[in-house]
């Protein structure tokens, strides 16, 4: 047996699109902020006396249905290390589910820790990203502390993360601002798919990504919060554009969304240096630096109350202990 603990990330720069769904190869590169506030532990156990795979999350037992991803990556582990045997995994997820704040980021990045490691597998952090990604694409960059890039990469053995900054030796920091921790009715998967298929944008999206990862790598050289929260800000509206755009359309935001935006907006004609990001979920995420956050916090609580707002340093890379 073995255990992993892993935390979120949100990317500041998105992929927004897979070229191959089953080995979840990504259109594009990405770049990401890990979070410490957001994470997921997760025990794995092998045990030759169970008759299938156990998976519960938060104390509560999955059925069949729900756990069927865990269980088909518990399979690639069980190729890769030679192991027969079913498993318990015991999660704890730190994170509201499928809310656009990272939870499967977290949950495959400790679940690729703990059962490769109870399975005997001793593998590089490159090679447990690989892994990871094959939960879920946003788990490769979980591996990581810090600032982390996802090289797209073109097969299994070239798509991985890398750290870029692990040690944020400056004063980038995001608050999250919790408008709906309930699950999003449109999964990243489905809503990716659907932008790729049918909005007549995308073909330029990997030429955004390409513009925005070169700038963002400068911004991050020179320490430059402003410039990052920049490049993020409109990264994330380009992206949401697709979902719009796409046929037919959707959206991920809702009132409280706009209402956020509307308040970072507020804040920076105000003259305090703040940005916004969303992934696939309605809650925002606010990019600033740390010697603003009183301020940030206070203007925000006025809105939407203090306990709606959570601060996330960043955070760091995978831990993973046997029992």
């Amino acid at each position: 047996m073995a255990t992993a603990k892993a935390h979120t990330n949100i990317a500041l720069v998105k992929y927004w699109g897979k070229k191959d769904q089953d080995m979840i190869i990504p259109q594009t590169d990405s770049l990401s902020l890990t979070l410490d506030e957001f994470y997921t532990t997760t025990k794995v156990t092998f045990d030759d006396q169970l008759s299938s795979d156990q998976v519960s999350i938060n104390s509560n037992l999955l059925g069949d249905q729900a756990s069927q991803k865990v269980r088909n990556f518990l399979d690639l582990v069980r190729k890769m290390s030679g192991t027969t045997a079913f498993a318990r995994v015991e999660s704890q997820n730190h994170v509201p589910t499928a809310a656009g704040l990272a939870s499967s980021a977290s949950a495959f990045a400790a679940l690729a820790g703990a059962a490769s490691r109870a399975a005997g597998l001793n593998l590089d952090r490159r090679d447990l990203s690989r892994l990871a990604r094959r939960g879920s694409g946003s788990a490769t960059r979980s591996i990581y502390g810090g600032l982390v890039e996802w090289q797209r990469g073109h097969d299994d053995a070239t798509s991985y993360a890398k750290p870029i900054m692990e040690e944020v030796d400056f004063g980038l920091e995001m608050l999250a601002i919790m408008v709906d921790t309930t699950a999003k009715k449109i999964s990243s998967r489905f809503g990716m798919q659907q932008s790729v298929a049918s909005s007549p944008y995308y073909k330029v999206w990997p030429e955004i990504v390409a513009h925005d990862m070169a700038a963002i790598k400068e911004a991050i050289a020179a320490r430059n919060i402003d410039a990052i929260g920049e490049i993020a800000e409109t990264n994330a509206l380009r992206m949401h554009a697709l979902t719009l755009s796409a046929e037919p359309g959707f959206t991920y935001f809702d009132s409280d969304t706009l209402k956020a935006m509307r308040a970072v907006r507020a804040l920076r004609d105000n003259g305090i240096h703040c940005y916004f990001t969303m992934d696939a979920g309605p809650n925002v995420k606010v990019i600033y630096d740390r010697q603003d956050r009183q301020s940030i916090f206070k203007a925000l609580a006025t809105e939407f109350g203090a306990d709606r707002l959570v601060v996330s340093k960043p955070g760091p890379g995978i831990k993973i202990w046997n029992d």
